[in-house]
């Protein structure tokens, strides 16, 4: 569940959303009316600030937080957004995530050398320049919010402003309700052009919480405070299509290189196709399954044109699997059963193949030795998934770092800076160091994707089965697996290691 925090807008014919229509969508709802109807499937209860009185408004926000038991959600009321975007915002696994909208880059060489200037020798200012009318005054970095500051702060080379929607996970909420009331006491220092959204964020990256950061990509939001406004924010979200972004929303980011390039570049559509039919993802799942069984039962026969069909069906019993959690994701149908059944059944597939592949071995005459090369395969991948398992349970237990925080009265960011600037130098040296120039490297594409490969996931090995045994036979099959399957759980391992020490 989230708990929906509404920031209304000050009261005026001009600037109240519950007076603006957007003509552009059926029925004409005003602004106030459709966001609430998009908010109240999150949380009925959708609890209101009136945003007029800053101080208030921040007392009233750390009383919402001080009895949140989920996570929070908090948006301003003219805002104009596609459901999708507000969808994305909530299933973060961050922290804290803020929508942003960055700065454009600059574009004449005089411009480009001024923000070549190292951060830490750069003087603090306070952000004048706007995008979209909300001032640029926070500083983010690739993935989070750097600094921030206000009409009484300054921040260093500001090159974003906050859009609007915040998002924080039920563990961040007591530093919320302490945020604020600190915020509150300050009240009578912040401007006009301080929104509570900016407030916030701005307290919350000073009290060391890791804000992440998220922009709209190809997806529409916008605050509106006039009619024009209104309408030109109907008509171009109208424009955007909503449901391919949803599609490709419902793609895994972080997959790797097979994956990325030979199922998902057409699996999406079948995943859309499946859904508006209203196939489950445990049907889904099901077919995938089926397929795997057959595959296992052509290679069973040991006949070559029968080993080929064995290698088809197998990379659709993958184009499946990929296809199940992508009906989950698009139709947002998620539940325990179909979890466990898809990360219990890959191995099940995985293992009937193996199966299949030794049968077929026996069946055609070249011996049972196989069955030894068929064990250590599996043996291998078993301990595989036992590590997997066991590090992602350690991992999450592992408490997040701490960052610098400032005290919400220093005039700067100096002092933050400098923290930062530390503490990079800090984590620069020794296995964090190595570690560190090994993510670095991933801005290559060829690394970013032999990393991908090295580890051999599951699309790989897929697609490793698929090739061998339609081309050669089951000991190339076992072989290719061992040896591969070896490298990547010593590079694997390797890099666990090092960072369970750091």
């Amino acid at each position: 569940m989230t708990r929906v925090v509404l920031l209304g807008a000050s009261p005026g014919p001009d600037t109240s959303p519950t007076g603006l229509r957007l003509a552009a969508l059926p029925g004409e709802p005003t602004v106030a009316e459709r966001l609430r109807s998009q908010l109240t499937p999150l949380d009925p209860r959708l609890a209101v600030i009136p945003s007029d009185d800053v101080a208030a408004a921040l007392r009233n926000l750390a009383d919402v937080a001080e009895t949140a038991t989920e996570s929070l959600l908090i948006i301003p009321e003219n805002s104009v957004v596609h459901d999708e975007l507000i969808y994305q915002i909530t299933k973060t696994k961050r922290g804290a995530l803020a929508l942003v909208a960055k700065e454009p880059r600059p574009d004449t060489e005089e411009e480009a050398q001024e923000d070549s200037v190292p951060i830490d020798e750069a003087e603090p200012e306070i952000g004048l320049s706007r995008v979209e009318g909300l001032p640029v005054r926070s500083r983010v970095g690739k993935s989070r919010v750097v600094s921030v500051g206000t009409a009484a702060h300054a921040v260093t080379r500001p090159n974003a402003a906050m859009l609007g929607p915040v998002h924080l996970s039920a563990r961040n909420a007591p530093i919320l309700a302490q945020t604020c009331r600190e915020l509150a006491a300050m009240a009578h220092t912040f401007g006009p052009d301080d929104d509570l959204v900016q407030l916030v964020v701005f307290g919350l990256v000073r009290n060391g919480v890791s804000v992440g950061i998220r922009g709209r990509r190809d997806l529409f939001y916008r605050r509106v405070t006039t009619q024009e406004e209104v309408n030109e924010a109907g008509a171009e979200m109208a424009g955007m299509d909503e449901d391919r972004a949803r599609l490709n929303n419902a793609v895994k980011g972080a997959d790797g290189f097979f994956t990325t390039f030979f199922v998902s570049t057409y699996s999406r559509f079948i995943a859309r196709w499946a859904a508006r039919r209203g196939l489950t993802p445990n049907q889904v799942t099901l077919i995938s399954i089926a397929l795997g069984v057959a595959a296992a039962a052509c290679f069973a026969t040991g006949d070559r044109p029968w080993m080929v069909l064995g290698g088809v069906l197998i990379y659709f019993a993958f184009v499946f699997d990929c296809v199940d959690g992508q009906v989950a994701r698009y139709a947002r149908k998620f539940g325990v059963l179909g979890a466990w059944l898809d990360a219990t059944f890959d191995r099940f597939k995985e293992y009937v193949v193996f199966a299949g592949l030794a049968v077929g071995y026996v069946v055609a005459g070249h011996g049972d030795d196989i069955w030894i090369f068929a064990l250590a395969a599996l043996s291998l991948q078993s301990v595989r998934h036992l590590l997997d398992f066991s590090f992602g349970i350690s991992n999450r237990r592992k408490p997040p770092g701490q960052l610098p925080t400032l005290p919400l009265n220093a005039p700067d960011d100096r002092a933050l800076r400098q923290a930062l600037v530390r503490r990079k130098v800090e984590r620069s040296q020794g296995l964090r160091g190595l570690l560190k120039m090994w993510t670095k490297a991933g801005k290559f594409r060829a690394v970013h994707w032999a990393r991908k490969m090295i580890v051999f996931p599951i699309g790989e090995r897929f697609a490793a089965i698929a090739i061998t045994a339609a081309l050669f036979d089951a000991r190339i099959t076992f072989l290719t697996l061992v040896i591969w399957g070896s490298l990547a759980a010593a590079y694997t391992l390797t890099g666990r290691l090092m960072r369970s020490l750091v």
